[in-house]
């Protein structure tokens, strides 16, 4: 909880079109995710003295700052993988707490399933070949290897099954069953992931997030601006980010995702404990990353996630913790860094606005907190944040 300074809440949020967007830009999805988020919040451009973003340009943000028409005197663009909007969020959190800014905007948007089908890039193998990755890229070591290896050391240590990890694919379709914005709603069971085509061992097709197209926006702003806001604020409670290495030789153990690191620092600012968490919004390129983020953010033990995933806890109707409420990244959409899709999700859910998937407490009340743990890289990075519909 922040003391002695202004309190920051997220006053706008939006989706541009998403799933297959075949005729417009990068920056065309970044405009229109921006103007829905401004008119959610119901504040015009003109309130925004903040901008950040990352991963279109060769000068991100200000590439898109001007796109959009503004001029910042507030700017961020930390680029972490999937966790960068969890981080920017808390960066941008802290700036308008210390009043260097009032309210600031996170915008993203890709064409990355577009830019594949048109010839304008190809699957990546790797980030590059520089620095300390040099030493790995000769040996073929994929990202999705990456997260493959971590998860096969898991199930070694600690007896997690090839059905467990299934079981997240399976809960995270059935949320986005309900989820009419989701690419992906036909329902699946832990066979169909298991007999699909190997990606990399141990994980099938449907372990690996899609590839979609579109963009996501987000507005934080301060206290003063809540009253004159058309929806209600959600509040930043308690932020956390960590990065633990680059090189897989330099990961201590794989088993243990920087989650551990910034949930544990987010939790403890907000002043909450993970069991008072009506519901979680976690990274998920790959169901290793939903299974090992539950664990480190202390919704069960160490080794303990697949006995906690398989009892059906992940489901919006009848789970004991939603988690991925809109399909996440395995079933509603994957542009990229799709970590500012959490927050989307997180304060939709808290305002009670997440139509056909809303959570639901006891005696129907909407829930009052939420956690969104965004993941970077190969596990190299987590931001990780604390949501409440109030103040604490």
């Amino acid at each position: 909880m922040r003391t002695g300074s202004r309190n920051v809440a997220i006053v706008g949020v939006s989706l541009s079109d998403c799933g297959r967007v075949d005729d417009v830009t990068p920056y065309a999805l970044h405009a229109q995710a921006a103007r829905r988020a401004l008119a959610d919040a119901g504040l015009g451009r003109e309130v925004v003295d903040g901008f950040a973003s990352a991963g279109t340009g060769t000068l991100a943000p200000v590439e898109v700052a001007e796109y959009l028409g503004l001029r910042p005197t507030w700017v961020d663009s930390t680029s972490v993988g999937g966790s960068t909007w969890e981080v920017m969020a808390a960066h941008a959190a802290d700036a308008i707490a210390a009043g260097h800014a009032n309210a600031v905007l996170l915008a993203y948007g890709s064409t990355a399933r577009a830019d594949i089908r048109a010839g304008r890039r190809t699957g990546n193998l790797s980030f590059g070949s520089r620095g300390p990755l040099q030493f790995e890229v000769p040996y073929g070591h994929t990202l999705i290897a990456k997260y493959a290896m971590a998860a096969r050391r898991h199930m070694i240590e600690h007896g997690t099954t090839i059905e467990q990890l299934a079981e997240v694919a399976v809960q995270t379709r059935a949320n986005a069953a309900l989820n009419t914005e989701a690419m992906f709603r036909d329902p699946i069971t832990v066979d169909d992931v298991l007999s699909g085509p190997v990606i990399a061992d141990p994980f099938t097709k449907l372990h690996c997030c899609l590839r979609s197209d579109g963009g996501a926006a987000v507005l934080l702003a301060a206290e003063e601006y809540v009253p004159d806001c058309r929806t209600a604020p959600v509040w930043i409670l308690g932020s956390g980010e960590h990065v633990s290495h680059a090189a897989m030789s330099e990961w201590p153990d794989f088993t243990v995702s920087p989650a551990a690191v910034s949930g544990r620092i987010a939790f403890e600012r907000a002043g909450v404990r993970p069991e008072d968490i009506d519901f979680a919004e976690i990274y998920d390129a790959f169901t290793y990353m939903t299974l090992v983020t539950l664990e480190d953010l202390g919704f069960c033990g160490k080794g303990e996630g697949g006995a906690f995933v398989e009892k059906g806890r992940l489901r919006v109707e009848g789970g004991e913790l939603p988690v991925n409420t809109d399909g996440g990244g395995l079933s509603a959409q994957h542009p990229g860094m799709r970590g500012l899709f959490l927050l989307v999700e997180a304060v939709r859910q808290l305002r009670g606005e997440a139509e056909g998937r809303q959570v639901r407490k006891d005696g129907g009340r909407l829930p009052e907190l939420a956690v969104a743990s965004g993941t970077g890289g190969w596990f190299c990075s987590s931001g990780t944040v604390v949501l409440g519909r109030t103040r604490l």
